[in-house]
């Protein structure tokens, strides 16, 4: 069953938050697939990810449908992309309908009244359903 983690901002970039988080998994050895609420922000995502860090490179590409996929870390604002990922990062405001096609999702809760809303709506969908749960709160 999908594991669903809420990392709940204080302060800082979504975004930003995301780049850690798709550093982290691809260090374990995890594929990522990173849903983006847009296409622009997909590209922001791109570009984030080049220049978040400078001490490591995040071999990642736009997703493409049907496509070879030759990252391990994917940047996709599609409804259901055709990888082999096993980590969703969700930047969208609603849940990806193909979630559960996935080992781990992270959702990346923004500090803005709206993103919390939507946030705790994500939140209920999952908990309604069963899926195990953790949150973390950053600062």
């Amino acid at each position: 069953m999908t594991k669903v983690d809420f990392y709940i901002l204080e302060t800082g970039s979504r975004e930003h938050t995301a780049c850690k988080l798709v550093e982290k998994a691809y260090q374990l050895g995890h594929k990522v697939y990173v849903h983006t609420a847009s296409e622009e922000q997909a590209r922001h995502m791109d570009e984030l990810l080049w220049t978040f860090h400078d001490r490591s490179f995040l071999p990642h590409e736009p997703y493409r449908h049907g496509q070879e996929k030759t990252a391990p870390i994917q940047i996709g604002a599609v409804d259901a992309p055709d990888t082999d990922s096993e980590v969703l990062i969700n930047l969208a405001a609603d849940v990806p309908l193909f979630f559960s096609r996935f080992l781990r999702v992270a959702e990346v809760i923004g500090t803005d009244e709206e993103a919390k809303h939507q946030g705790r709506e994500r939140f209920r969908f999952y908990r309604d359903r069963g899926y195990p749960l953790d949150t973390h709160k950053l600062s």
